[in-house]
């Protein structure tokens, strides 16, 4: 198993794929990288011999920033958003979606189990 930025990408995958097991990275960068170190995108990760594990390491250290440092500068822009109190932000503090979903019949990813409210009873006569 290749190890890159801390993360162990599965050996039978296609290196295309392979790299979007790291946090950052998706098919389109993968691609990038690749092609940057010379490596076949269809070539398996197990495949990689050590110059070309080394050769793809080295551009992502370089030139991305991926998973602690990508995940710890999104955190700091959302506290940032909150912070100044923007629409965005006060969705964010909320837990609703922030991108302007309708939140009426869907969003239960955001929101959460649905809260059962009772009704009022009915007086009787």
């Amino acid at each position: 198993m290749a190890r890159i930025s801390g993360v162990d990408i599965p050996d039978k995958k296609r290196g295309e794929i392979g790299l979007t097991y790291i946090f950052g990275i998706g098919r389109n960068s993968a691609q990038k990288i690749l092609t940057k170190a010379g490596v076949n995108f269809d070539k398996k990760v197990n495949e990689w011999s050590d110059d070309e594990s080394n050769a793809i390491r080295a551009i992502i250290t370089g030139e991305f920033k991926v998973e602690g440092a990508l995940r710890s500068e999104v955190q700091l822009s959302i506290k940032r958003l909150m912070d100044i109190g923007c629409y965005r932000g006060l969705r964010h503090r909320k837990g609703l979606p922030v991108r302007g979903q309708r939140t009426k019949n869907n969003s239960r990813t955001r929101k959460g189990k649905r809260k059962t409210v009772a009704n009022k009873k009915k007086v009787t006569k």
